[in-house]
Order: C-alpha cells, then structure tokens, then sequence
C-alpha cells in the first residue's frame, strides 16, 4: 500500500505535510535531537517510501528546539555498541548508511534547515541533503575521530569532498573539529546563512520555489548528480543527452514553451 502523506503519523520524529511540501523535524529538543536505533530505521524505511509518492514534492529536514541533531544518541546507540558481536556491529552500520542511501535515492530534493549543532549522523544528514541553509550560530562536526571511530561513517569521504574540497573534508574528518557557519557558507557547504527567526521562513521560501517547478525534471536532475560521480565525461554527457530527452517529452516542457510565448510565467504541474 502507497503511503499516504497526509495521513501519515510516525512514532520517532515529526510529520507534516502541506501542500506538496513535507516536513520532517527530529524531535528530542531536551538531548538535542539525538538518532536512535528506531528512529534511524524509521526515517530510512519512510524516505525509501517516498520514492513512490508524488504528492511529495520536495523536503524540509530541521530538529526541534534550537539544534539541529546531535548524532546517535550516546546511551541508546553508543553503549550498546561497546557491547555487539561483528555481525551485529555491521548490520548497525549498513542501516545508518541506508539511511543516506535513501535520502539520495528519493526524489524529493532536500532541503536541511541547520540551527545551534549538528554533528556526527546530525552532520551526516545535513552532508547528504540536496540543499542546506544555517544560522551563523551553528557548529558542524563529523566527530568520529574523536570517539575513536574513522570518518569513513556513512558516505562522508564519498560525499563530503564532492561538496568542500579533498582538504577541507580531510581537514574535518582528521581532526573531527567544528565547523563554524561562516566556513561552512565559505566552502560551500551551506548554501545561504540566515538569522535563526528567520530559517523556517527561508527553508520554507525555497521549498516553495522547487514545488513549483517542474517535479519530474527536478527528480531527474537529482538523479543525475547521483549518477554522474562515477562516470566518466562521455558517459555523463550522453545520460545527461537521455535524461533532458525524456524531459522534453514532459508537458511541463510545452507549458513553459506557450507560458514563454504569451508572455507569462510558466505553472508546472509535474507531469
């Protein structure tokens, strides 16, 4: 049975759901929104249901209270993995990198609305969105070194240097120190800092420019940026050539074709 979204409650974070825009809110304010066993598999199994739900046109991912997330939750996820065999230690690890598996497979764009911390899966979460506003209060940390872990946690030397640069995410995994707003707007990891009343506006400003867009392209691009990081020039050029082929066929296309004509501004509806 599809998910519906209007309807949907789920038991670790918060829902809503508003024309076309979805909104998920990690909600443990008094830990500063930390993940748990079930909340990871909940939003993992919830964002692959997207997948098939095109009511949902695009994401807002923010924490309650005024941080974002501060990473798993050191005594219902830390202490208990001090304890697991390997095979249970692996089954953990291959569920948390699902969970970034499944925010990049949607496609649903992204966008993570980053206040006060967000670190360790908090900044994997931000990492792995499409899309990230701060506020100039935030402090960003992938912290695995300092707990004695690598940085290679869920996709951040995969995806981290794409973003900032093979030094700068070095520079962070190495050292699991902070990153201020100002470095992370510098090095292109934020793509805007806001003032922290101001952030649900923006975020919502934003995702109400993609939802009206043109869904079925936006999808496809998402899906491009994927796709192209292990390909090759040509091979992304004529995936690039199929891709905006399809979309040509969209009726999205020929709306902003007669909406130019007449001179006014394109309503896309996403088919």
């Amino acid at each position: 049975m599809r998910l519906d979204p209007a309807n949907y409650s789920p038991e670790h974070f918060l829902w809503d759901f508003e024309d076309g825009i979805g909104r998920i809110t990690l909600n443990r304010p008094e830990r500063k929104n930390p993940l748990t066993f079930e909340s990871y598999a909940e939003l993992r199994d919830f964002l692959r249901d997207l997948c098939y739900v095109p009511d949902v046109k695009v994401l807002i991912f923010s924490g309650a209270g005024e941080n974002f997330c501060s990473g798993g939750d050191v005594h219902e996820i830390i202490g208990p993995l001090v304890y697991m065999d390997m095979p249970e230690l692996l089954d953990f690890t291959r569920m948390t990198g699902d969970l970034v598996k499944a925010m990049r497979d949607c496609p649903q764009p992204i966008i993570a609305a980053i206040d006060g911390i967000c670190v360790g899966a908090g900044a994997i979460i931000a990492m792995s969105s499409d899309l990230r506003i701060s506020t100039p209060r935030s402090k960003t940390a992938f912290l695995f070194n300092r707990v004695g872990l690598a940085g290679c946690d869920m996709g951040a030397c995969a995806i981290l240097p794409r973003i900032i640069g093979q030094g700068r995410a070095s520079e962070l995994l190495y050292f699991g120190r902070s990153m201020s707003a100002e470095e992370g707007e510098r090095w292109g990891f934020f793509n805007a800092l806001v003032e922290p009343e101001d952030l649900a506006q923006t975020a919502d400003d934003w995702a109400r420019r993609i939802r009206t867009g043109p869904t079925f392209a936006n999808a496809m691009t998402k899906n491009q940026l994927n796709t192209e990081w292990d390909m090759s020039l040509h091979t992304a050029i004529e995936a690039e050539a199929q891709a905006q082929a399809i979309c040509m066929q969209t009726q999205d296309f020929e709306r902003a074709y007669r909406a130019f004509v007449a001179k006014e501004k394109p309503v896309f509806e996403g088919n």
